[in-house]
C-alpha cells in the first residue's frame, strides 16, 4: 500500500505540473482561425499592399475588428480598406460606414480613427446568436511600411500583435518585393514569435515565405526583411545610415537567445518524456505483477456453484424473504444496491406490506380522475424485518402528521425531500439487508472483505493510471513517439491486468452455497414469471399466489410484462376481481396503478440520486517593431 500510495502522489504531482505547463493562452472560445494568410505587396514608394485572409470559425459574435496603433514614426497611414466576403468562392462586397460602431450592422465595416485614438478597421458578421465558419478577404494599404537607408531598405512589420485574441491553426504569409534580385543571398530574412514554431524562407528573387503551425493567442509574428534600397524610389521614411551591421548583431543575439531556449524546451521534452517512461514501465510491470499474485492467491478459493440447476422454480424461495432480499440475492450484490434499483425496491416493498395488512391502498376520484391513497392500517412493526422496517418508517415521514397519503403527493416527497435522506435510505436499505441475509446465512462477511480488499486495489491503481493517461492528454506538445508507446504499452497491460482481477475476483464468493443455491432458485422463478404464459395452463398456479409473485415481479423490473400474460391465461379476470382481496392485482388491472406508482417512485428516486454528478529558417523570440501593435477582436 505504501508503494501504491507513493506512486498515486507522484502520478499527481506531475498531473498537476503538466497541465501548467500545457494552459494555453486565455482565447475566446467563440473563435477559431482554421487558417490566418497574409500576402503582402511592397511597392516602391514605400507602400505595402496587404491582404488577410481569414477562414474563421465564429459563434455568437456580431463584430469582429482590429486595431493598428497609431505611430507616424512607423508607418504614416492606412488607406484603401476593403473587406469582402469569400466563403464558399462568392465575392461579396462589405458596404463601407463612416461611422464608429461597436456592433457594425452585418455586411458593413468602416475604416476610422476610434476612441483611444488607433486605426481600427471592423465588420459586421451577424452572428449573434449563431455558429458558421466563414471566409474573410480584409485588404488595406500601409503608407511608408518601409524605411530605406543607404545599404538596405528594410521591413519590419508586426503582421500578429502580442493583443490578438483568436489561436488559429495555420498562419501563413507571402512577401512580394518591389523587383527582383540577381541572387537570393541579396535579400535577409528574420522571423519573431515568443512560441518558436515559425520558418521563414527566400523563395524567389522576389519573394519571401512564411508559416506558423498551431499558433497560440496573444503572441506576436513579426517579420523583419533586408532588400536592395534601390528598389525604393521614394519614402516618407529616409536615412543616410547603413544598418545592416546592426541588424545582424540584433539578430544575432536573438537567435542565439532562441537556440539556447530551444535546447532547454528540447531537455525538458526529453525529461517529460523519460518521466513519462519510466512512470508507464514501472506502473505496468507493478499492475501485472499484482494482478498474477492476486491470481494465484485466489485460484484456490472454492467457488460456490447451484447444487442443482434449475429452468424454472413456481414458488417462492424463502416465504419470509423481502423484496430487497429477494433482488439483492438474485443480483449476487456485492457492494450494495444500484440507485436505479432503490425504486423498484420501494414499490415492491410497499406492496409487500400491502399484502402484510400494514398499509392499505383505496382509490377515489376526484374531478373525474383516479386518485389512489395509501393509508398505515398498523404501525406495530416488530414483526417485519430490518430492511422493511426502513421503507416503511420513510413512509411515515411522507406522511407526517397524517396516516396517509397519496400516491401522487408520495412522489412529490421523493422529489422535493433532500438528497441526503434519499441517500441515507439507501446505506441504510443496503446495511440492513446484508444484515438479514448475514442473519439467515446466505451472505459471508469474511469473504466481502477480501473482496473489499482486492477491489480496493484495483481502484487505487486504476485511478492512477487514469492519471497518467488524463496527464498524457496535455503533453501533444512535449512527448517523443517513445513516450506514446510506453503510454500505449501501459494501456495494454492495465486491459490484461483488470481482465485478469476480475476472473480471479470472481472466484470469492461474498453468498455461502445457501445464498447461491437460493439465488438459483429466485433465477428460476423470474425465469417462470417471464415464460409461464406459454407452459400447460396445469402447471400455472392459483390466482392467489400471483398477488406474492408480482411483489417480487415488481422488485425484478418484470412486474408489467406478466400482467400482460395474466390477462392471457384469465381472460375475464379483469372483471372477476375484488380490490379487498386482490388489492394489487385489482389496481394493476384497473386502473394506472402501474405506471402511477412503481414507475413513478422508481423515477422520483432517480431524480434524487441524480440531483444528489537572416538567410531564412526558425524564428526567433524576436524584439521590437516599426508597426506598433495590432489588437483582433469581436463584440
Amino acid at each position: 500500500m505504501k508503494i501504491i500510495k507513493k506512486f498515486f502522489i507522484i502520478s499527481i504531482f506531475i498531473f498537476i505540473s503538466l497541465i501548467i505547463l500545457s494552459i494555453k493562452s486565455n482565447a475566446s472560445s467563440d473563435l477559431l482561425l482554421n487558417n490566418l494568410d497574409f500576402n503582402a505587396f511592397i511597392n516602391s514608394d514605400g507602400s505595402m499592399d496587404i491582404t488577410e485572409t481569414w477562414d474563421i470559425k465564429i459563434k455568437d459574435t456580431n463584430t469582429l475588428f482590429k486595431t493598428f496603433k497609431s505611430d507616424s514614426g512607423k508607418y504614416k497611414d492606412i488607406t484603401n480598406i476593403q473587406v469582402t466576403d469569400i466563403t464558399n468562392g462568392e465575392n461579396k462586397e462589405f458596404r463601407q460606414i463612416n461611422t464608429l460602431m461597436y456592433h457594425v450592422t452585418k455586411n458593413c465595416y468602416y475604416g476610422l480613427i476610434n476612441d483611444d485614438g488607433n486605426f481600427e478597421i471592423a465588420w459586421g458578421v451577424g452572428l449573434d446568436n449563431s455558429s458558421d465558419t466563414k471566409k474573410y478577404k480584409i485588404s488595406y494599404t500601409v503608407q511608408d511600411a518601409i524605411s530605406k537607408h543607404n545599404d538596405y531598405a528594410q521591413l519590419y512589420w508586426q503582421f500578429i500583435g502580442s493583443d490578438f485574441e483568436i489561436n488559429a491553426k495555420k498562419v501563413t504569409g507571402s512577401i512580394i518585393l518591389p523587383g527582383q534580385v540577381e541572387n537570393k543571398d541579396e535579400i535577409r530574412v528574420w522571423g519573431h514569435t515568443e512560441d518558436l514554431n515559425g520558418e521563414i524562407y527566400v523563395t524567389d528573387l522576389n519573394k519571401i515565405n512564411f508559416e506558423l503551425d498551431g499558433f497560440n493567442s496573444r503572441r506576436f509574428v513579426e517579420i523583419r526583411v533586408l532588400f536592395p534600397t534601390g528598389m525604393i524610389v521614394s519614402s516618407g521614411r529616409t536615412s543616410n545610415n547603413n544598418i545592416l551591421e546592426d541588424v545582424i548583431n540584433e539578430e544575432t543575439s536573438w537567435a542565439n537567445e532562441a537556440n539556447e531556449r530551444r535546447t532547454r524546451r528540447n531537455m525538458s521534452n526529453l525529461l517529460i518524456t523519460a518521466i513519462t517512461v519510466t512512470i508507464c514501465i514501472i506502473l505496468a510491470i507493478y499492475s501485472l505483477k499484482q494482478a498474477l499474485k492476486a491470481s494465484n492467491k485466489l485460484k484456490d478459493f472454492k467457488e460456490y456453484k447451484p447444487t442443482q440447476k434449475l429452468k424454472y422454480f413456481r414458488e417462492l424461495p424463502r416465504k419470509d424473504a423481502t423484496p430487497a432480499q429477494a433482488l439483492h440475492v438474485y443480483k449476487e450484490t456485492k457492494v450494495g444496491f444500484a440507485d436505479a434499483e432503490i425504486g423498484k425496491i420501494v414499490s415492491a416493498t410497499l406492496l409487500n406490506l400491502n399484502l402484510k395488512k400494514y398499509i392499505d391502498f383505496k382509490i377515489e376520484n376526484e374531478k373525474n380522475k383516479e386518485k389512489i391513497i395509501m393509508k398505515i392500517t398498523n404501525s406495530d412493526i416488530i414483526n417485519l424485518s430490518a430492511d422493511e422496517k426502513v421503507i416503511f418508517e420513510f413512509l411515515k415521514k411522507a406522511c407526517k402528521e397524517k396516516d396517509e397519503i397519496t400516491v401522487k403527493d408520495f412522489q412529490k416527497y421523493i422529489k422535493n425531500t433532500s438528497t441526503t435522506n434519499i441517500l441515507a435510505l439507501k446505506k441504510d436499505l443496503n446495511l440492513q439487508t446484508k444484515k438479514e441475509l448475514i442473519e439467515k446465512q446466505l451472505f459471508d462477511t469474511e469473504k466481502e472483505k477480501i473482496y473489499k480488499k482486492y477491489q480496493s486495489k484495483n481502484t487505487i491503481y486504476c485511478t492512477i493510471v487514469f492519471f497518467v493517461i488524463f496527464a498524457a492528454a496535455f503533453l501533444t506538445e512535449f512527448l517523443a513517439i517513445i513516450g506514446y508507446t510506453a503510454l500505449f504499452g501501459l494501456i495494454i497491460c492495465e486491459i490484461i491486468s483488470i481482465i485478469i482481477n476480475n476472473k480471479a475476483m470472481k472466484k470469492i464468493n461474498v453468498y455461502t452455497q445457501k445464498g447461491i443455491d437460493e439465488k438459483e432458485m429466485w433465477k428460476g422463478l423470474k425465469k417462470y414469471m417471464e415464460d409461464f404464459s406459454m407452459l400447460d395452463k396445469r402447471e400455472v398456479p392459483e390466482i392467489a399466489i400471483w398477488e406474492h409473485f408480482l411483489v417480487f415481479a415488481t422488485a425484478f423490473g418484470i412486474a408489467n410484462k406478466v400482467l400482460k400474460q395474466l390477462k392471457i391465461i384469465y381472460p375475464d379476470l379483469e372483471n372477476n376481481l375484488d380490490i379487498n382481496t386482490y388489492t394489487y392485482m385489482y389496481l394493476m388491472m384497473n386502473t394506472n396503478f402501474s405506471s402511477s406508482f412503481s414507475n413513478a417512485i422508481s423515477t422520483s428516486m432517480s431524480s434524487a440520486y441524480s440531483s444528489a454528478s537572416g538567410g531564412g529558417g526558425g524564428f526567433s523570440g524576436g524584439g521590437r517593431t516599426e508597426a506598433g501593435g495590432r489588437r483582433w477582436g469581436r463584440r
